[in-house]
């Protein structure tokens, strides 16, 4: 990803980070526990292991990663990628825990087996914060992700608003993840509740690439009356699925006869590009700037023995209570359409 120049990063980042200097000024964020017992001030190593580096979406994270640690006074170390293997990601963990890091930021591939390297870390001591995905099980001190029921939700409701009947696509990510689960289950009950007139139809693929347009291609060929298409990763599908439009003669632009209504998720560069071009017509962009700060805003408290409570926060988000009772910031994520593409403030993953 090209790298811009870091006075404009927007967004979640142009949140005064002074206001919540002192937790207790914080509402929901409002530190309810004692330092621990080794009196830890925020000021060890943390590790930071991330899921890949084959998505703009992460790439995009990663940039931000060192200078959201600097803003926060949190000693980062170099970022690990664990290259879409979970049990690469297990080790990568056990590896950081063994050069003593004091805290951990993890991004799990895999909702379920990420608990193995969640307990390797509760057995040392070292307190966790999850990024993008919720463990299934496991403590950790905070996950830091947006509401992916809401990006469903928000996908189907456009289409809906804009298709009034016919056949639609979601293609999916990987369902051992909760956000594979919760896009996919939240378009399909929305459309079935909302949309009746709409038939959805579906691609498991996994957050791959090569997947999605091998079984996007097919499916085209078997429903040329395709009408809309919500992609839950603009970072991986975006490019194969307009290449694979593109080779059937099949990608119109916005306004032309034919043109397939696709919704995406991730707000990268590529999809403003996309949707400015008329290619695409909307994403529900998830923000990398804000991960990264409160990734990293979450592991320093939570060193210091900081705990937390469900409610509203001060930088405009809600922190909920999972039914595993793991606690979970849910950020904001805006719908960004041809109206409001240029807008700066939903420019969160792009690297300024």
């Amino acid at each position: 990803m090209r790298k811009r120049n870091t006075s404009r990063i927007v967004g979640a980042v142009a949140l005064a980070t002074g206001a919540c200097l002192v937790l207790a000024a914080c509402g929901s964020t409002e530190d309810t526990g004692a330092p621990g017992a080794g009196g830890g001030d925020g000021t060890g190593k943390v590790g930071v292991v991330l899921p890949l580096l084959t998505s703009p979406f992460w790439q995009s994270y990663n940039d931000y990663v060192p200078r959201m640690a600097k803003a926060e006074g949190v000693d980062a170390m170099k970022t690990v990628n664990s290259n879409s293997d979970p049990s690469q990601q297990i080790t990568d963990i056990n590896n950081q825990l063994n050069q003593g890091v004091e805290g951990l930021v993890v991004a799990p591939l895999d909702s379920a087996a990420i608990e193995a390297g969640l307990d390797q870390a509760e057995r040392k001591g070292v307190p966790v914060v999850a990024v993008d995905v919720a463990p299934d099980q496991g403590k950790v001190a905070m996950v830091v992700r947006a509401n992916n029921v809401a990006y469903g939700e928000k996908a189907c409701r456009y289409l809906g608003e804009h298709i009034t009947s016919g056949k639609v696509v979601q293609i999916m990510g990987d369902l051992a993840s909760v956000n594979g689960r919760d896009r996919s289950e939240a378009f399909r009950s929305c459309v079935r509740k909302n949309f009746p007139k709409l038939k959805v139809l579906e691609i498991p693929a996994k957050w791959e690439s090569d997947t999605a347009a091998s079984k996007l291609d097919t499916l085209l060929n078997a429903n040329p009356d395709i009408k809309g298409i919500y992609m839950q990763a603009g970072g991986v599908y975006l490019a194969p699925t307009l290449q694979t439009l593109k080779s059937k003669g099949m990608l119109k632009k916005a306004g032309q006869p034919g043109h397939i209504t696709i919704v995406s998720n991730d707000g990268i560069p590529q999809e403003f590009d996309a949707i400015r071009k008329g290619e695409i017509d909307a994403t529900v962009s998830q923000p990398a700037d804000a991960y990264a700060k409160y990734g990293m805003y979450y592991i320093k408290a939570a060193m210091q023995g900081k705990t937390f409570e469900p409610g509203p926060t001060d930088h405009g988000s809600t922190i909920v209570k999972l039914p595993s009772g793991i606690l979970e910031d849910q950020l904001p994520a805006p719908l960004v359409t041809k109206d409001n593409v240029d807008d700066p403030k939903l420019w969160g993953n792009t690297v300024e």
